[in-house]
């Protein structure tokens, strides 16, 4: 019961948090859940929180590296590959073993393994971290991706190493050949569990389906559990990096969704959902945790009496500005040496050094490891300076996401051009929106997806023709009227057919629910749709019980009310002067055209298809903004202006669909 009322605590708070971070937006919402975290933690009377590094990687970092592995973008991680493994190994023993020895040198009652052991931990960057922050502050794309994809590694990286120096303290023993071997050994197998797992994953889908098995909650389950099962068994049964399995299981079960023709696309939408939940909810439980962790980590040291606090803070500062300047060297010397001996044509700044050195914040791997340290070495005495390292690996935290904080805004002041012009990210919308109905296209659904993408395309000339969105606007209500306008002279011709025709009850109330349904379409439509298909779905059980004669008898009404009804509003707005040129145009267009003729009132085949394309590619769309606002490629006010475009894409192509 306990655990279960502190998993429902921590989803509270992750709420407040939000909430928070809505009224404040110049604070980082990580740092907003951190503070959270230690104000309940304070307040709380006795309270302590202890948390098992083994289960919080399997339950945590598992799935999150898995997903930024799936949604790393493969070309970049290709490109970039040189810095990325510079950052995630060299960086790290660079960080390791420098600041190890100047770590020792200052404080000498650290032993020199166990100051190995803060400084490796010490050393993996978090992008969690620095997604917040750059959710607010424009940050680089090759800046983001190398902090990403350095990410994915140096965990694993940080975390061997880290492992080793307390085996070293705690044994008694350390040998370089058998550490070297040993990350070798994780970090190659690890790879290979992770890329061997995702298809023998992707073999059990594909054998399940043959049998039969369709279900599509089914199968999203079976991916959600696909980090969790590389995790387990490349820690417990291989003993190699969980770490490295998860990432290298979350690319190759990317390409294998893409080349893979079987996905359906509402597996696809519903695991895009459920990702962005779970992603979004450990994310923000990570860093309460974190707040909630700090003062019990660090209660101990700040009552003792053996150092004084302001020297306490004084480590911090100098071990923070350490860690960030060792990135720093390292960042400028690797430049200068992909330019001389690998040939790069990518030219940075010194800006961008500095950017790329403060985007390297330090978070929960860290926090989780440091408090892993043993109390006792196998000798039965205490872990030299337990307290201590504790508090400085806590601090160092805190420092590297203020330093972040406080001055990457500066680094990164957007020109008002890039804040007004979005031009770039909405054709970029629209043809992922295109991209994702070939993905669907097949040849039952060609003719359709070929008239969406025709749709989009031209909105697309149009948008960049005028510049601006004013034209989808005006577009949007043009057709809206025009619509409103055909929907009143339909229930108007429909009732004096009905009317001079005398049809029983069971016809009448077929007609009036295709009214009804036709109604529905000019309004909310990612609504509607769905309660359409509801009521569809009722409507055709009921119909299925009905004698076979009356069935024909509604069907043969139906073409014949089409058949009147367009004749007669296409001659009511041809001569009559109810309404502007530009709107009867429109309005006889409509109930010329042949999709209308072949709706014949009710929802057909043909019209299923393109509601559920133009729904995939909306989804698409919007899936696309929230990558790029979790990867911190867009703020917050432009992520809102682009759903406002997409809302308003949204109506055009959806009113236009029975156009």
């Amino acid at each position: 019961m306990e655990i279960l009322i502190s998993i429902l605590f921590l989803l509270v708070l992750l709420l407040v948090t939000n909430v928070l971070a809505h009224y404040i937006p110049f604070i980082p919402i990580a740092l907003i859940q951190i503070a959270v975290g230690i104000v309940v933690a304070l307040l709380a009377k006795d309270f302590t929180f202890e948390i098992e590094s083994e289960w919080f990687l399997l339950l945590f970092i598992a799935p999150l590296l898995y997903y930024d592995g799936a949604h790393f973008p493969r070309e970049q991680l290709w490109k970039m590959r040189l810095p990325i493994l510079g950052n995630a190994i060299v960086l790290v023993l660079l960080t390791t073993i420098i600041g190890g020895l100047f770590v020792h040198w200052m404080i000498p009652s650290i032993p020199l393994a166990a100051a190995f052991a803060l400084m490796a931990i010490l050393s993996p960057t978090d992008p969690v971290a620095v997604n917040g922050i750059a959710k607010r502050v424009h940050i680089p794309e090759h800046i983001m991706n190398l902090v990403r994809g350095e990410s994915l590694i140096n965990d694993a990286s940080g975390l061997i190493a880290f492992k080793y120096a307390v085996a070293a303290i705690v044994t008694g023993y350390f040998s370089i050949k058998s550490a070297t071997l040993d990350f070798t050994y994780m970090f190659f197998i690890g790879a290979l569990i992770g890329i061997f797992g995702a298809l023998f994953l992707f073999w059990i889908r594909l054998q399940l389906r043959r049998i039969g098995i369709v279900d599509v909650t089914f199968y999203v389950l079976l991916q959600v559990l696909a980090p969790f099962i590389l995790f387990f068994l490349s820690e417990e049964v291989f003993h190699a990096s969980g770490v490295i399995s998860v990432v290298a299981g979350g690319i190759i079960a990317t390409i294998i969704k893409e080349k893979a023709v079987s996905i359906i696309a509402q597996e696809h939408l519903v695991t895009q959902h459920f990702w962005s939940m779970l992603t979004f909810t450990l994310n923000g439980i990570i860093f309460i945790l974190l707040g909630l962790m700090l003062p019990t980590a660090t209660k101990l040291i700040l009552v003792s009496e053996e150092i004084n606090n302001s020297v306490l803070i004084l480590y911090v500062l100098v071990i923070g500005f350490l860690v960030l300047g060792i990135r720093f060297i390292w960042t400028m010397f690797f430049d200068l040496l992909d330019k001389k001996l690998f040939k790069s044509e990518d030219t940075l700044t010194f800006k961008d050094h500095i950017v790329t050195t403060l985007v390297g914040v330090r978070g929960t791997i860290t926090m989780v490891g440091i408090l892993s340290i043993p109390l006792l070495t196998n000798q039965g005495d205490l872990f030299p300076e337990r307290q201590l390292l504790l508090f400085l690996a806590a601090g160092v935290i805190l420092f590297t996401l203020v330093m972040a904080t406080l001055f990457l805004p500066f680094l990164n002041k957007q020109e008002a051009s890039q804040q007004s012009n979005l031009m770039s990210e909405k054709r970029k919308m629209i043809e992922h929106a295109i991209h994702s109905i070939q993905l669907e296209t097949d040849e039952e659904n060609a003719p359709v997806a070929l008239s969406l993408i025709n749709q989009y395309n031209a909105m697309l000339l149009n948008i960049e023709l005028e510049q601006s969105e004013a034209v989808l606007q005006t577009y949007k209500q043009k057709i809206l009227e025009a619509r409103k306008v055909g929907m009143e002279l339909e229930i108007f011709y429909t009732h004096q057919y009905m009317t001079e025709h005398g049809f029983n009850q069971t016809i009448q109330q077929e007609v009036n629910f295709i009214l009804r349904e036709r109604k529905d379409m000019l309004n909310n439509r990612s609504f509607t749709l769905l309660k359409r298909r509801l009521r569809n779905f009722l409507r055709e059980r009921k119909v299925s019980k009905l004698p076979i004669d009356i069935v024909e008898q509604i069907n043969k009404v139906k073409k014949d009310l089409t058949d009147y009804v367009s004749s007669s509003i296409v001659k009511h707005v041809q001569e009559t002067n109810e309404h502007s040129i530009d709107i009867a145009q429109k309005v006889a267009m409509y109930y010329r055209h042949p999709q209308y003729t072949s709706y014949k009132m009710d929802s057909s085949k043909q019209e299923e298809l393109k509601e559920y394309l133009a729904l995939i590619a909306i989804e698409a769309q919007r899936s696309l903004i929230h990558e790029w606002y979790q990867a911190g490629n867009i703020n917050n006010e432009v992520a809102k202006e682009l759903r406002r475009f997409v809302i308003n894409l949204e109506s055009v192509i959806l009113l236009e669909e029975e156009e």
